[in-house]
């Protein structure tokens, strides 16, 4: 099976190069690949009221892209802050299951909430919700242990307490669904 990474708008290639080699240690039976292209952010995605861009709609255009060019799965990652209407922002989103997915490097960086630069914490971040929005799309749902990488995180603090690794039981769901 192959994953694709797909930016989505402007991202640094070497975050996109370090979620990359993650994923592939994390996900060993997929094949982890950067797509060439870059999806533009659509228009109608961003709010003006709330400065933000509705996740719902980027995930739709991943999820075209994904039939287009008869991806396995699509991971998109992106700097632009991301919301759905039920919530004020969001790290990531994905199908559940399914074949499209995103994460928002916006509120991952240390800067966002006033603290210095901090390039390992930050890439730890972005491969936490990167492996966990994967997950999302091979069929698992919240994980109950706040050290599962599929624990909800609603704030940085909850993604920083988790670790990277699936728990033990996701695990097994998760190989099951592959």
């Amino acid at each position: 099976m192959f994953l694709t990474i797909l930016r989505v708008g402007y991202v640094d290639l070497k975050i996109v190069d370090y979620i990359q080699k993650g994923l592939a240690e994390a996900y060993t039976d997929f094949s982890c690949r950067k797509a060439k292209a870059i999806l533009q952010v659509p228009t109608n995605a961003y709010d003006p009221v709330r400065c933000q861009y509705d996740s719902n709609i980027i995930l739709s255009s991943i999820l075209e892209y994904a039939m287009r060019q008869q991806a396995d799965r699509v991971l998109g990652m992106t700097d632009l802050d991301l919301y759905v209407p039920s919530l004020n922002f969001v790290f990531g989103q994905a199908q559940h299951p399914g074949k499209a997915a995103i994460i928002s490097l916006y509120r991952l960086k240390p800067e966002f909430y006033g603290h210095p630069s901090n390039d390992k914490l930050f890439k730890d971040r972005a491969l936490k919700e990167a492996i966990h929005e994967v997950g999302h799309t091979l069929g698992l749902g919240h994980c109950q242990n706040p050290t599962c990488v599929m624990y909800f995180s609603n704030s940085i603090l909850g993604t920083d307490r988790k670790t990277s690794a699936l728990c033990t039981r996701c695990n097994l769901i998760g190989s099951a669904n592959r």
